[in-house]
């Protein structure tokens, strides 16, 4: 399915081919909440890499995350509007072949998950209400399958 998403002031608009773009995947890491969460945490979906296309990508901008004061940079890349700051998308040479937007950033309809996982509850701001709904499994850090299993389980591929 082809993905279309664009920011809020429609400087950078991009496309992207997701075999199964459900928006699943609840992440309440400070990274995704402070930069795309306003409700506490960021709706990431997967998608092929190869297949991203971007119209003004020179109004991008990258941000490198700090995990903590000890180490380097994340070497992930969220990707975000240097205009109007909407997130776009995150990239992780650690997987190559995905990217993931923001389903904020989403123009395309999305189908309802049959399923929703909330990851990164470890780090859930103190304010943060953790729903705990039917068809719904909570992991304090990553999930036990990847996205691709999800998918599989789901029988969504």
């Amino acid at each position: 399915m082809l993905i279309e998403g664009s920011c809020h002031c429609g400087a950078v608009r991009f496309r992207v081919k997701s075999p199964s773009p459900y928006p699943y995947l609840y992440c309440y890491c400070s990274i995704c909440r402070k930069t795309a969460g306003g409700g506490g945490y960021a709706i990431n979906l997967g998608a092929d890499a190869s297949t991203l296309e971007v119209e003004g990508e020179e109004h991008t901008s990258v941000y490198r995350a700090r995990i903590d004061d000890e180490h380097d940079p994340s070497p992930a890349e969220w990707h975000s509007c240097g205009v109007c700051a909407s997130a776009l998308w995150v990239f992780s040479p650690r997987w190559p072949e995905l990217v993931h937007p923001f389903a904020s950033a989403v123009d395309t309809h999305l189908s309802k998950p049959p399923e929703k996982v909330r990851m990164m509850l470890n780090y859930a701001a103190s304010w943060v209400e953790i729903p705990s709904e039917e068809n719904e499994r909570h992991f304090p850090e990553f999930p036990d399958e990847s996205l691709a299993d999800w998918h599989r389980r789901h029988g969504l591929t």
